[in-house]
């Protein structure tokens, strides 16, 4: 059943941050075609080698490393040459969010020199967390569509293939009285899941724009349900007409995916594809060089002529044999029936791409708020800077206004969600410039009198007070946000978010504590016990600019709020865009 629209294989979103650019006339001979470098001898093909090979290595998403894997096989074979020298490029199946983290944190030097994931989204990842590796864009190796699989009684029931629907239409078979039992890679790792899951959440909204309450509901019954990776998602589906009746009926997958596991004479079931009708995503596999500036001359030549052979006719038939669209203008008839696509599902998705970033973002963010405790430790600035009053807030001070917006937000938590509290200001406690005036602990735990620490955290939090201690320059922001992510770290708690918010009403001119803390921060943060801090500031006189500086370190954010009564919407939008910080 051939498409009859071209796909496009370069689509997506560029890396926004510290991308590269090679400003070099092998790179626009590559962006043009690579006719001209192979005229010039640039990229050329020999008829032997001479001298010893250039090794590459390429770290590849596992889905797409077998198939790059034959191609690299075939050129070894082949005597394909960059500067009369065989290029041997070795392919790695690496997971693409463990490579992320690791580009993002530099905390090793990378082992590979080209990169491969299976979306921009772990691009992003990568470039956006302060100083990691350089990585250098250099096209896309195929695409492939995320759609909804089904084992085929379940796709009989939802009338496929005659039958279409919206992502949001089809989620909401997954609640109800006769639910269906869906599944995912969880969207943390899988860029699968973390694309589907944001289809559902964009096609909800359009649906119903007041519709929060909705995806999160769906949240929670995918949460039941998640893999760890898109490898487990498959093995995860119910087997043969009397399957395990506690296997996922049906998943978010991709196409390829889908035509693999359909090619296998493995006794499974073939799968049956829901194309959503508002538009897939697609998966578009981004090349990339790594720290190009630091390779060879050879190692960026060689590597480059091997990018630019996996464009080339037979290296494209390869990708198409192992289930993934090209640059073709048409996508195989055979590839989307055994991928189990029919018509008239809308599987040519000519103009298909990834959501826009931000709403990627705040979709990992509310995927991670939902489906994981919150572990926070809250600090408080109790110096003067907050006795002053809120501009047509009837004389109340910054500090009421907080109190109350605190409240509020407070109660939006679960029994199961962890909240501490602490104060601050110069001087505040003797040699301390702190407070800890509740533990950080479970909202449901109840202490020997009976009260919940729900009950005790809204008192003490009820309590807080401006007090006159120090001097308004320095409050002692630095020296306390470093003790309270050294015990957020320290009591760190796996499968929850972990974060340290900060609220400060006035500035902390104290430049060596601030240099100091930022020293500290840069050694003790951790992508292995990710504390994000959220500092807010609190009215104009917080420096939101240096707070932020600060709270990127640990893949945190400084956020302003002019009124106090917008705390509550700033934390929680604060706590959501870092529930997809890096773990």
């Amino acid at each position: 059943m051939p498409d009859d629209e071209a796909t496009d294989s370069t689509r997506g979103r560029r890396p926004r941050r510290r991308t590269v650019l090679i400003a070099t006339a092998l790179v626009l001979s590559v962006a043009a075609g690579t006719g001209v470098a192979a005229q010039s001898g640039l990229l050329s093909f020999a008829d032997g080698c001479t001298g010893s090979a250039v090794r590459i290595d390429l770290a590849a998403s596992p889905d797409i490393a077998p198939a790059v894997r034959a191609v690299a096989d075939d050129a070894r074979r082949n005597n394909v040459t960059s500067d009369g020298r065989c290029v041997d490029v070795r392919v790695d199946a690496r997971e693409n969010y463990e490579i992320a983290d690791g580009l993002a944190t530099g905390t090793s030097a990378p082992d590979y020199e080209v990169w491969l994931p299976d979306s921009d989204v772990w691009v992003e990842r990568a470039l956006d967390a302060g100083d990691g590796v350089a990585l250098t864009p250099a096209g896309n190796a195929a695409t492939t569509p995320v759609t909804l699989a089904a084992v085929p009684s379940v796709g009989k029931r939802l009338g496929w293939p005659e039958k279409t629907y919206t992502w949001a239409e089809l989620t909401a078979t997954a609640a109800g009285k006769d639910a269906l039992r869906l599944g995912a890679a969880d969207p943390a790792r899988s860029a699968t899941g973390l694309l589907a899951f944001s289809s559902v959440v964009g096609s909800t909204r359009e649906e119903d724009p007041d519709s929060d309450t909705r995806i999160a509901a769906t949240a929670e019954a995918l949460a039941e349900r998640v893999s760890e990776s898109d490898g487990q998602v498959v093995r995860s589906l119910v087997r043969g007409a009397s399957g395990n009746a506690r296997g996922n009926e049906a998943v978010f997958l991709t196409e390829q995916a889908a035509f693999v596991h359909n090619s296998a004479d493995d006794g499974g079931s073939d799968l049956q594809l829901f194309y959503p009708t508002d538009a897939a995503p697609v998966l578009n596999y981004p090349l990339n060089l790594v720290n190009e500036p630091d390779l060879t001359t050879e190692e960026s030549r060689a590597a480059m002529r091997f990018i630019s052979l996996l464009s080339e006719d037979g290296p494209q038939r390869t990708m198409a044999e192992h289930g993934f669209r090209t640059g073709h203008s048409v996508v195989p008839g055979g590839l989307v029936r055994t991928a189990g696509g029919r018509a008239p599902q809308p599987f040519a998705l000519t103009n298909a791409q990834p959501p826009a970033s931000d709403m990627v973002d705040e979709t990992l963010g509310m995927w991670t708020v939902t489906v994981q405790d919150a572990r926070l430790t809250v600090v408080v600035d109790t110096s003067n800077s907050m006795a002053g009053p809120v501009p047509e807030r009837g004389g109340e001070s910054r500090m009421d206004v907080t109190k109350t917006s605190m409240l509020q937000t407070l109660a939006r938590f679960t029994p199961a969600d962890e909240v501490g509290l602490w104060g601050f200001a110069a001087g505040l406690d003797g040699a301390k410039d702190f407070r800890k005036l509740s533990e950080t602990a479970p909202l449901g735990e109840r202490a020997k009198d009976g009260a919940t620490h729900r009950e005790s955290l809204s008192d003490a939090v009820s309590a807080l007070a401006p007090v006159a201690t120090g001097s308004a320059a320095a409050t002692g922001m630095y020296d306390t946000t470093l003790a309270a992510f050294k015990e957020a770290q320290s009591s760190y708690v796996s499968g929850k978010c972990n974060a340290v918010i900060i609220l400060t009403g006035g500035p902390d001119t104290d430049t060596t504590a601030r240099t100091s803390l930022m020293t500290e921060l840069r050694k003790l943060a951790d992508p292995r016990r990710p504390v994000p801090l959220i500092a807010i500031a609190v009215g104009p006189e917080a420096n939101r600019e240096e707070m932020d500086e600060v709270a990127r370190i640990t893949g945190g954010a400084g956020y302003e709020v002019s009124d106090p009564a917008e705390i509550q919407a700033v934390m929680i939008e604060a706590i959501m865009s870092v529930g997809g910080t890096k773990r």
